[in-house]
């Protein structure tokens, strides 16, 4: 389409699923497990089920801090609404990335003894809006270096500071596919695909930025196209497969 804009493309976009009544639901999935024959999708207190999933998460470009991975689920988590109960009168510390961050440091605040805030936001806009914090949780303005512990978080350590802390949660608007599906084989910062944009996962498939350069709106819908048809195919062979049984 010569000349068109992004935003009128997506427009069209948009007004192609409408047609075919396909609904779009906006949650942020936490976290996705392959369960052998289907895969359960983390939604803060739901869960969907799916028996093929396609990954088009696109790519953020962030750095992630010092020990963060190292210390995934032992003691650093990226939902806090999910794990709160763990934390029930232990020590926290939010380091939150948008508004939502405190919301989940709200909630949090109720089950915790002691609940740090620390904004990382780029707008300092977002901490004057109407999501408040409750007053008995303390913000620190400061920027953390590292997550500190041998096999669980004990610390958050800033440049001149450090902070006694049992967990951490990291609020952000995505997450890294090894975080997103455990499991899961990356390259880099990347899911690695076949030439089918199969992952390592069966039943899983990946397209776009998050498959790898180049970062292209061609390139990936093109890889949409594949992984759709081929998700499409490991359904149709999961049904044959349950017939025969029958």
């Amino acid at each position: 389409f010569y000349g068109v804009t992004g935003k009128d493309l997506a427009e069209k976009f948009k007004e192609h699923i409408n047609s075919m009544d396909i609904k779009i639901t906006e949650e942020r999935v936490n976290n996705i497990y392959a369960m052998g024959d289907y895969f359960a999708l983390m939604v803060n207190e739901k869960m969907y089920e799916a028996r093929t999933i396609i990954l088009a998460t696109g790519m953020e470009v962030g750095k992630t801090l010092e020990g963060e991975e190292r210390l995934l689920g032992k003691g650093v988590g990226y939902c806090a609404t999910c794990d709160a109960p763990l934390y029930k009168d232990k020590k926290v510390a939010i380091i939150g990335y948008n508004k939502e961050s405190k919301e989940e440091a709200n909630f949090l605040n109720e089950i915790a003894s002691k609940t740090y805030f620390i904004p990382m936001y780029k707008n300092d806009s977002l901490m004057r809006e109407s999501n408040e914090l409750d007053n008995s949780i303390e913000v620190i303005n400061d920027r953390p270096v590292q997550i500190k512990g041998e096999n669980l978080v004990n610390k958050v350590s800033f440049k001149e500071k450090e902070i006694d802390v049992d967990g951490v949660f990291v609020i952000k608007d995505s997450a890294s596919p090894k975080s997103l599906v455990p499991g899961i084989e990356t390259e880099g910062p990347h899911i690695k695909v076949d030439i089918n944009m199969q992952t390592s996962i069966t039943g899983c498939f990946a397209a776009g930025d998050c498959a790898g350069k180049p970062y292209s709106y061609i390139k990936s819908a093109g890889q949409g196209q594949i992984a759709a048809i081929n998700a499409v195919s490991y359904l149709d062979k999961l049904r044959i497969e349950q017939k025969n049984k029958k």
